[in-house]
C-alpha cells in the first residue's frame, strides 16, 4: 500500500491538553504531521489520514529537546474545535 506524511502548523490561541499528555501545551503554533495511506479507485487518487503525530514544544519555543509524539486525530480535531470557539 502507498503511504505518505504530509506536515501542517495548526495555531491555538488558548493553553490546551490532549489526552494521554502530562501537563496541558502552551498556546503557540505546533508542527503536526499527518500519515495517509493511497486509496485506490478508478476514477481518482484519494488519501486517508491514518495517523498523527504533534510537534513539541510550540514552534516559537526555545528548548534544546524537541519530541514527536503521537495523537488521535479525533482528540486533535476535538481541541482544535474547542480552542477555536469564541468565548
Amino acid at each position: 500500500m502507498t503511504s505518505r506524511t504530509t506536515q501542517t502548523v495548526v495555531r491555538f490561541s488558548s493553553p490546551f491538553r490532549l489526552p494521554g499528555f502530562d501537563a496541558a501545551q502552551p498556546a503557540g503554533e505546533y508542527r503536526v504531521d499527518y500519515d495517509e495511506e493511497l486509496i485506490g479507485s478508478v476514477s481518482r487518487l484519494a488519501w486517508r489520514r491514518v495517523g498523527a503525530f504533534i510537534h513539541l514544544p510550540a514552534i516559537a519555543a526555545q528548548s534544546s529537546t524537541q519530541q514527536m509524539m503521537p495523537i488521535h486525530l479525533s482528540d486533535l480535531e476535538t481541541v482544535l474545535e474547542k480552542d477555536h470557539k469564541p468565548s
